[in-house]
């Protein structure tokens, strides 16, 4: 994330890396409520498209800084 923008995330829900199907109903009931809470906070933040005021064409490898968070970012192509 520090080096390449990507943020991503392994969620291991159990000590059983491969349950059988038969225990999933069971193992979603049991983390359904934070799945949910997680899929909502993903949402958060600063989102959208960095363009040019005259062409409205995008800007590639523009810097969005953010006050108060050291960790600045690049927009893609």
């Amino acid at each position: 994330y520090l080096h390449t923008n990507c943020f991503e995330i392994t969620v291991e829900l159990s000590c059983d890396k491969f349950p059988h199907a038969s225990e999933l109903p069971a193992e979603w009931e049991n983390n359904r409520e934070a799945l949910l809470l997680y899929m909502e906070q993903v949402h958060r933040g600063i989102k959208g498209v960095v363009q040019d005021m005259d062409t409205d064409e995008g800007i590639a490898n523009a810097i969005i800084s953010v006050d108060g968070i050291n960790h600045d970012v690049r927009t893609g192509e």
